[in-house]
């Protein structure tokens, strides 16, 4: 699933029998650790590397 991010970059996200992973536009991978924390201004999921905008 292609996914554009506010900056305009677009982010892939796949689901795999061992998580959900994201790739970004440079080639980086992060793995979801922690899905679906809630927060007062919304929900984040914590990721175990960073993602880099092209």
């Amino acid at each position: 699933m292609n996914i554009t991010t506010v900056s305009g970059d677009v982010i892939t996200a796949r689901l795999d029998k061992r998580g959900v992973y994201i790739f970004d536009e440079s080639g980086g991978v992060s793995r979801v650790t922690i899905a679906d924390v809630n927060q007062s201004n919304g929900v984040i999921h914590v990721v175990d590397n960073v993602l880099v905008p092209k």
